[in-house]
């Protein structure tokens, strides 16, 4: 009786143990969607600059990027490996013209409309990104969310995010 009862509460202590872990992963998935939450106000912006593609629409577009930066929100990267090593590098794409560009997602539901396969990705600071993309070679900008609600940033647009000239 007394070996039962101490198995019993060896099982209740495991349990007690999952169920913590559990919680804390919980939480600090919440934490990271934290950073994503907000972005929604980006394809807003986006949405009505398709809808009425002008200069002041464009500005709006890039003040609503710029105000979520400084809000510490995060973007979605897709990363793949790097060229006979192991570090990461974050995938391109390049178009028609021949010109690369990066790609960022301003949610997990974006990511996914128009991923052909799965990539790794993972959730980056956005001034830290913008700040990426003017430091690399070969790269044009980034493109946010290029299977819908896409803006294209050059690194003209990104330094106007930033505050700075390219």
């Amino acid at each position: 009786m007394h070996r039962d009862l101490s198995t019993l509460e060896n099982q209740l202590l495991h349990i007690d143990k999952f169920e913590n872990q559990w919680h804390k992963s919980k939480r600090r998935q919440r934490m990271k969607d934290e950073k994503l939450q907000g972005n929604e106000k980006i394809e807003v912006a986006i949405e009505g600059l398709k809808k009425e593609p002008t200069q002041e629409m464009l500005a709006h577009t890039l003040t609503v990027i710029r105000r979520r930066m400084e809000e510490e929100g995060e973007l979605i990267v897709a990363v793949e490996p790097g060229a006979g090593d192991s570090q990461l590098r974050i995938h391109g794409i390049q178009l028609e013209d021949g010109s690369s560009w990066w790609m960022a997602f301003t949610s997990f539901e974006e990511e996914m409309k128009g991923a052909d396969k799965v990539m790794s990705a993972f959730m980056g600071n956005m001034r830290q990104i913008f700040e990426a993309v003017l430091k690399a070679e070969g790269i044009k900008g980034i493109i946010i969310n290029p299977w819908n609600r896409t803006i294209m940033l050059d690194k003209h647009l990104i330094g106007i995010i930033l505050g700075k000239t390219v």
